[in-house]
């Protein structure tokens, strides 16, 4: 078993929600997406899947693009919700219609077996970000309660950790938000994490970071390969 990451999807089977309006990188992005993913992922792997998977704004919807990325390799597919995936309402209800192959990660911890546990949650930016606003600053200390659960449950449970958040816990040239510490502090091994897109690329932090090793993930930087996290 290997485990893989990607993020920004942006799947949209459902929705009238073309994506290469956003430049040649999202050029036929769905397609590319299965081909390099069926390349890569063998049936045994797990995907974990960081957030922004379909633009649809409901469940129904939202489940086109579910089996698509249901048919392809890997017996496991840990999905977290990103801040554009509006169809994710209740975990009981997205739970309830998932196809075989997924699991949600929300409040939780998930075991991939062999000592390695995945932990996560969305993340947000931080308040001081310069486009930050007033209301910003809720839906973060939200975000830092949600991700100390996940840790909360998998507290002794492994011997290794990888997070995952939609978020970057990190900025290059702005340096880290508060997730970090919670990461740093729980024994985090690997983080992985998308979000950010086009010029906003360069704001990626990748590589070991005093003690985690950080992969940024986002489709169109990574040309819709899911990466072998090489655990």
């Amino acid at each position: 078993m290997r485990v893989f990451a990607i993020a920004d999807s942006h799947l949209s089977g459902a929705v009238d929600k073309p994506m290469d309006v956003f430049g040649p990188a999202w050029e036929r992005h769905a397609e590319r997406l299965a081909e390099n993913w069926t390349r890569v992922v063998a049936d045994d792997d797990v995907v974990l899947v960081a957030g922004d998977i379909s633009w649809a704004l409901k469940l129904e919807d939202a489940l086109v693009d579910l089996r698509f990325l249901d048919a392809l390799p890997g017996r496991r597919k840990i999905l977290l919700k990103g801040n554009h995936d509006y169809w994710w309402s209740s975990r009981a209800k997205v739970q309830a219609l998932l196809p075989p192959t997924m699991e949600l990660l929300q409040n939780n911890c998930i075991d991939l077996g062999g000592g390695v546990g995945v932990v996560g949650t969305r993340g947000w930016s931080p308040p001081s970000a310069p486009h930050a606003k007033t209301e910003d600053e809720k839906i973060y200390q939200r975000e830092l309660g949600r991700l100390q659960m996940s840790l909360d449950a998998a507290k002794g449970k492994f011997e290794r950790l990888v997070a995952m958040l939609h978020y970057p816990p990190l900025y290059r040239g702005f340096g880290e938000t508060a997730f970090v510490e919670l990461l740093e502090n729980a024994g985090v091994e690997v983080c992985v994490y998308g979000h950010l897109h086009g010029n906003d690329h360069r704001l990626a932090v990748e590589g070991v970071h005093k003690t985690i090793r950080y992969a940024f993930v986002a489709g169109d930087a990574i040309d819709f390969t899911p990466v072998d996290l090489a655990l």
